[in-house]
Order: structure tokens, then sequence, then C-alpha cells
């Protein structure tokens, strides 16, 4: 039966019959997830949910759950409280996370309903918080997506994001009685068109700079150490997504030397090791070595969040201006821009194939 075929199959039900509506197909955007507000609670809520995931702390909960719900949520929520309200979008009463993915999804909609029609739903979710991607994907299925696309929004390949990102994905399924077929996007750093969108992310930046950067930093969310040895392809793929970077600049006419672009790792967490060297600290040591006017870009990143708004905007920019920088370019995420909005819509119809 053709996709075609099956939405016109409800014409022959039998008399009483539950609705059974088909043939779409659907695109869902998945993001790591955002407080519904700043106060203590709705952030403790949202805390909770992330570091109980075993797939970002995979501590013994027997050990890690005490430690978090008596310790750590009594006092990370004012602090994590403090840095959302400081980049909260007040027009909207939501995080730029929540804004900038929304966006994403609007455009990404009409680009794909442009060449493909209204059999496609594009929609999006959270891994932790709201809109859930239980309530998404359950959405679309009774909205008659048969096939669903699941899109984890993030370029290199890692267990903490794209791999609960699909987890949570799965597990709504297990709940269906009738379950959509489901495919999922993997990494897509190496996807020429995202590439050249970041590309010319970097060169506006630096065409824009009052003076001229002499360094750019890539700064990617960090991981233990140990999950590169357990087999997570997470810092090899950041890695390769810096000098695939380089390349891409030096093609589109800003050659940077190798010590002109520098990979880093940022947001540590906990007391074990993690891959380095860590973006704070490093920028400060490039200050110290005569760096005056330093870039950073994320390239982990889809959209702007606390990581890089707060983080990069405030303490890593603090840290380079403290230690001797002088002029300090942030790189803004790729957010809603036109050519990423175009590398989501050819990475998706890539993935979409045979399904359109």
């Amino acid at each position: 039966m053709t996709p075609d075929s099956a939405s016109s199959s409800s014409e022959h039900l039998p008399q009483g019959h539950p609705p059974s509506p088909g043939g779409k197909v659907g695109v869902v955007l998945a993001n790591l997830g955002t407080p519904d507000a700043t106060d203590y609670w709705s952030v403790r809520r949202y805390l909770s949910e992330f570091l109980s995931d075993r797939r970002v702390v995979d501590y013994s909960p027997w050990l890690w759950q005490p430690l978090l719900q008596l310790v750590i949520l009594s006092r990370r929520p004012f602090a994590s409280g403090k840095a959302y309200r400081g980049i909260w979008n007040r027009d909207n009463d939501e995080s730029p996370l929540l804004t900038i993915t929304r966006e994403q999804t609007e455009k990404l909609a009409a680009e794909l309903k442009r060449e493909h029609g209204e059999r496609l739903e594009v929609a999006f979710c959270m891994r932790y918080g709201n809109p859930s991607t239980e309530s998404v994907l359950k959405d679309l299925h009774a909205r008659g997506c048969e096939r669903i696309l699941f899109f984890p929004l993030y370029p290199q390949y890692g267990s903490p994001t794209t791999a609960t990102a699909n987890d949570q994905a799965f597990r709504t399924l297990m709940k269906l009685k009738w379950q959509p077929a489901l495919r999922t996007v993997p990494a897509y750093f190496e996807h020429l068109a995202y590439l050249a969108a970041l590309s010319a992310s970097v060169r506006e930046a630096y065409a824009a700079a009052e003076t001229p950067p002499q360094a750019l930093v890539a700064s990617y969310h960090g991981v233990p150490k140990r999950f590169l040895d357990e087999g997570d392809p997470y810092y090899c793929h950041c890695r390769k997504t810096t000098r695939l970077l380089k390349e891409q600049l030096g093609r589109d006419g800003l050659p940077l030397d190798d010590e002109a672009i520098i990979t880093t790792f940022q947001s540590k967490f906990g007391p074990e090791e993690w891959v380095g060297p860590a973006t704070v600290e490093h920028v400060a040591e490039l200050a110290r070595q005569g760096i005056k006017h330093l870039a950073v870009v994320s390239p982990a990143f889809a959209a702007d969040c606390v990581e890089t708004l707060e983080e990069i905007e405030e303490e890593i920019r603090g840290a380079f201006l403290e230690a001797g920088g002088e002029t300090f370019t942030y790189v803004p995420c790729l957010n809603a821009r036109d050519d990423h909005v175009r590398a989501l819509a050819r990475i998706a119809e890539q993935e979409l194939a045979g399904w359109l």
C-alpha cells in the first residue's frame, strides 16, 4: 500500500471504527531543552531531568541521586536561574534556545513544503522540558504521520546528546500500539552545506570586527575523557570539524594557519578528567602569549543557548580580557540563518530518500 492509498483507506473502514488518518511524513527537529521559567523550582525540575539522564551522568543512581537531589539541586538552580535570567527572551517569556528552535522549524517547514507539498509535517521537540519528545511524536502520529524522520540538532555525534535524544524517541515508540516507521539523522558535521554555512558565519564575523582576530577558537561542549576511551566518537568528530572548517574557510577566501584555529572544550562538570584544553583557561593563556584579538565559534551548537550567550559571552570573554586580551569576537551559532536552514533541508531530504 502506498502512502497515498493509505490515506484514502479510511473510506472503507467499518462504521464506528476509530479514525485512521495516514499517508503523511513527519520531520522532527530535536534540541536539548530549556526550563519553562527562571525561578528556582522551574530550573530545578529541568536540571533534575537533565542530570538524572544516565547518558549524561552515568554514575550509579544509588550514589548519584542522593548527591544530586540533596546537595547539588539545593544550590545549583539559583546560579543556573541567574544565568538564564541574563539571557531570557522577555518578549516571549522563554529561553533563546526555544525561540530559535521554533524559528528554525518554521523556516524548515516552509523550505521543505515548498519542494514537497503538504504531505510533510515539521515539528520540534526537546529532550528535557517542553515540548517533550513524547508529546510531539504522539501528536504527529495522530495527525497521520506513518513515517517520521527524527533529526537531533547535533552536528557531531555524542552519547550524551544524539544518543539520548534518539533513546527518548524510541521510548515513545515503545508505548504505541501502532508505531510509525522512524529514521534518525546521523552526525552531519561533514555535510558540505553545513560547512559552507559555518564558514560564512565566521567570515561575516571577521568582516564586521573592528580589528581582525589573530586566532579563531572553535569551542565545543566537553565530555569526560573516559567517554572517548569507551568508544564515543564525539571528541574525534569535534577535532575533524575544526579541520574541515579550516579547509572550507581557505576555499572561501579566509585562509588560516594551523596555529590560528584552535579546538577547545567548555562546560566541565564534576571531578573527573574531561577532554581538553578547557576553553576558559586556554583563552586566558592565549592572551598571555600575546594574542590580543580573538574570535570564538561554537560548531557543536545549532542554536544559541545558555552555554554560548552566558558562558562564552560572559565567562570566557571575561577570562580573555582579564588576561590581557583587547577585543573578543563571538561568532553566533548558525541559528535560523537562511543558509543553515537550507543545509538542514538538504540533510533532511537526503535522509528522507524513498519516503518523498
